[in-house]
Order: C-alpha cells, then sequence, then structure tokens
C-alpha cells in the first residue's frame, strides 16, 4: 500500500474508532435501564447474540473477500466474555462515576501491554496518555472517597478491555472486521449463556426491557465493537485507545443534550482536558514516519 493510500485509510479508521466512542459514549444509559430488567449474565447473552445476528445482513452486504481468523475471533471473544461479566457485575454495586473511570484506565494499560509486545511508544504519545488520565478523572470521578473490593474487579475488567484491543488490532489487519467481530459476538454469547441460564430469566422480564436490550446489542454491540475493529487495521493500539476513551467525553455530553444534565466547571475542563489529549497524540513522529511502522 502507497503512502497516500495508507494515510487515506488511517483518517477513515480514526473516524471510525470516534463514531465507536459516539456510540459507546451514549449508552451508558440504556446499560443502566436493561439491568433494572435481567441479570448481568443475561443482558451479556442478549447483546451477544443479538450483536452477531445484527450483523449478517451486514456481512453479506459489505463483507470483503478477505478471510477471518477464527483464532483471532475465539481469542477475542473471550476476553470480550471476560470483560463484559465481570465490569458487569461491578456495575451493580459500584458508583457509576468511579466505575467509569476505573473501567476507563484500560487506557493506561494498553500502552503497558504494547511496551510489553516491544512496541515503541513516542513522547508525544505517553504525555497524551497522561494527561487523557487526568481528563477522565475529572470527568467521571465524582467523590471517589474510599477504595472498595468491587475497584479491584473493575480494575481487572479494565485489563481484559485493554488485552481486547491488543488481540483485535493485531487480528484485525488479517481479517474481514465484519466476520471477525461476529465470531466475537457468538464466543462471547456462548460463553454467557450458562450463567444466563443460571439467572433463571423470565420471558416477560426480558421483553420488558426490550428497548435497552435491542439498543446496547444492534447499535453498540454490533455497530460500534464492529467499527472499533476496522478502525484497528490501520491505526496503532494506543492512538486507538486515546480516541476510544473519548467516549467519557459522548457520555457527558450525551447527558446534557439527551437528560438535561448540567455540566460542572470540572468537568467542563475534563473534557477540554481529553480532547487536547487526543489531538496531541495525533503529531506525527519526527520525520514524518506515520503509525503503519510500528504496528
Amino acid at each position: 500500500m502507497d503512502k497516500t493510500a495508507f494515510r487515506k485509510l488511517f483518517i477513515y479508521c480514526n473516524i471510525s474508532l470516534v463514531f465507536a466512542a459516539f456510540i459507546s459514549g451514549l449508552s451508558f444509559v440504556a446499560q443502566k435501564l436493561g439491568m433494572n430488567y435481567v441479570g448481568p449474565f443475561t443482558f451479556n447473552t442478549l447483546r451477544c447474540f443479538i450483536g452477531a445476528i445484527a450483523l449478517l445482513p451486514a456481512m453479506y452486504l459489505f463483507s470483503t473477500h478477505q478471510k477471518c481468523s477464527i483464532k483471532g475471533g475465539i481469542l477475542a471473544g473471550i476476553v470480550l466474555f471476560i470483560a463484559f461479566s465481570v465490569n458487569q457485575c461491578c456495575m451493580i454495586y459500584a458508583e457509576a462515576g468511579k466505575a467509569g473511570f476505573i473501567t476507563s484506565l484500560y487506557i493506561l494499560f494498553v500502552p503497558v501491554i504494547a511496551i510489553f509486545l516491544k512496541h515503541k511508544l513516542t513522547s508525544n504519545v505517553i504525555l497524551s496518555i497522561l494527561i487523557a488520565i487526568v481528563g477522565l478523572y475529572l470527568l467521571c470521578a465524582k467523590g471517589i472517597a474510599q477504595f472498595e473490593m468491587w475497584d479491584i474487579f473493575l480494575l481487572v475488567s479494565a485489563f481484559f478491555f485493554a488485552l481486547h484491543i491488543i488481540i483485535v488490532s493485531h487480528y484485525s489487519k488479517k481479517s474481514d472486521a465484519i466476520k471477525l467481530s461476529t465470531l466475537q459476538f457468538l464466543t462471547a454469547g456462548v460463553l454467557s449463556l450458562p450463567f444466563m441460564i443460571n439467572e433463571q430469566p423470565t420471558l416477560d422480564l426480558i421483553l420488558a426491557g426490550w428497548k435497552p436490550v435491542l439498543f446496547i446489542g444492534v447499535i453498540v454491540t454490533g455497530v460500534a465493537y464492529t467499527l472499533q475493529i476496522f478502525g484497528h487495521k490501520a491505526t496503532k493500539p494506543v492512538i486507538a485507545t486515546l480516541i476510544l476513551s473519548s467516549e467519557a467525553v459522548f457520555a457527558v455530553l450525551g447527558g446534557v443534550l439527551i437528560l438535561g444534565e448540567t455540566l460542572s466547571i470540572k468537568e467542563i475542563i475534563g473534557c477540554i482536558i481529553m480532547l487536547f489529549a487526543i489531538v496531541l497524540s495525533q503529531i506525527p513522529n519526527k520525520g514524518g514516519k506515520n503509525e503503519k511502522t510500528n504496528n
């Protein structure tokens, strides 16, 4: 691929990641509403299978001739199952602001994992990560007064979300995005199913919560996670993580526009800092080297 074509793909991938972050940021209300009707494993099972089914028409219409890595899809699905399960269970007990901040610490785990995998991080990217964490704290953390048991599990889920990003980043370059996404959801759904049965959900409750479950399944799981996989095709995982972390900004803006919430000065500053960190991460390396060389 020549330099111009790669640059165009790189821009498209970044736009895909922004849209994925936008959708994920607006999904928080629906996620909380869905949990009013069903248990965490029932919720995850439904979202994964609905997400996979929703992608079948897209697979027929837009899928390329590129093959799907079976190993990559299954591995991504296993890691996503662990991340979804731990995080969803914690959401029952943890405060929303604290849970949002700790979960967002995948932004720190991704570069740590990348370093172990011998990926090079430029100084502006390292600085962007540190700045973004400060922005996330101002944006999400409200009254974090004490350390609780659930915080440990939220950190565990953040680590597995980070691991999922690394895995998807690796296999997305060798696989069709829609096929890979469908396979990971089917894997996560199958693994969640036995735990769903143990929760003994009723059809009445599932139908009562169909709106948030359908939104999370189709739009968030099916669309956003597929856009994320496509976005990784030309974007380094650490940069992709910084862009995806903007979901915290979209979550706050969604609360303002949809729920009529107000922003505090601290949250406004947090939004500005987050956006600055993302822009800073996009500054080219010295010598004009692009991200392709480090992937």
